[in-house]
């Protein structure tokens, strides 16, 4: 996972297969976050590389730096150009694999394997 964290006009970044939870600090809702996450979705006929644009706003980020999110979010995406989904996420629960993997798979089209669900 990619993830960029802003903070006072520096932008650092690290890589590495975190999970979603401890990138985010655990339930830190004082900071700002995008990530990219690669994710291998399908069914018995195929499988498919999905990527999702994950922006994490804590519910304790200021309003300016809320404000800043947007922007900031245009310059990711200038780097970050091929995803299938984007999330923007304050709650933890929604930063879970399975309802990520669900969202993807829902936005990926045919799925063959309907029968079984």
């Amino acid at each position: 996972m990619k993830v960029c964290n802003g903070r006072g006009g520096h932008h650092r970044s690290s890589l590495g297969s975190i999970s979603l939870e401890k990138k985010t600090g655990e339930g830190k809702d004082d900071i700002r976050l995008f990530g990219f996450v690669r994710f291998t979705t399908g069914d018995a006929m195929s499988k498919r590389v999905k990527f999702a644009l994950i922006t994490w706003i804590g519910e304790n980020v200021s309003g300016l730096q809320r404000a800043k999110t947007g922007t900031d979010k245009t310059l990711v995406k200038e780097v970050v150009q091929n995803f299938a989904k984007e999330f923007v996420i304050s709650d933890p629960k929604e930063l879970e694999e399975d309802f990520i993997k669900s969202e993807l798979k829902k936005a990926g089209g045919a799925n063959y394997d309907a029968q079984t669900e």
